[in-house]
């Protein structure tokens, strides 16, 4: 029996670093999950605010805004911020395609020695709206 006195504390000496790299790890998994899900939301919203826009033009500025404001309402903070909006086929029965690029910055989780940041990018497309267009075909 006293040959075993003080084993339990070595054990968690040797266990806590292991839970805490497990832990972290989980944490790392979660924020790209939440990213993923934050930059698809605003690809999809930018090519839906595009698609309903009265012209090409209002349809690119239509798309980087919707998808600045969702990034920027949501927990995840871009370190850069890319909104393409693709108007090449911007017509009735057309499609509008909107592609978000999101550098997340990792940094703060540097005891898993994960890189610092990661790109993360979208691409949705939506059929432009022929009730809201008065495009003439």
């Amino acid at each position: 029996m006293r040959t075993q006195r003080g084993s339990a504390a070595i054990e968690l000496t040797l266990v806590t670093p292991t839970l805490l790299v497990l832990l972290l790890f989980v944490v790392f998994v979660g924020r790209l999950v939440q990213a993923r899900a934050s930059v698809d939301t605003a690809a999809r919203d930018a090519a839906r605010a595009a698609s309903i826009a009265p012209g090409p033009d209002l349809a690119a500025t239509a798309g980087q805004s919707a998808a600045s404001a969702d990034l920027d309402t949501g927990s995840t903070t871009c370190r850069q911020l890319t909104v393409e909006v693709d108007t090449a086929d911007f017509r009735l029965g057309g499609t509008v395609s909107a592609t978000v690029t999101c550098t997340v910055d990792l940094g703060d989780l540097g005891l898993l020695s994960v890189p610092a940041t990661k790109s993360i990018t979208s691409t949705f497309a939506e059929p432009v709206d022929t009730y809201e267009n008065e495009i003439a075909p």
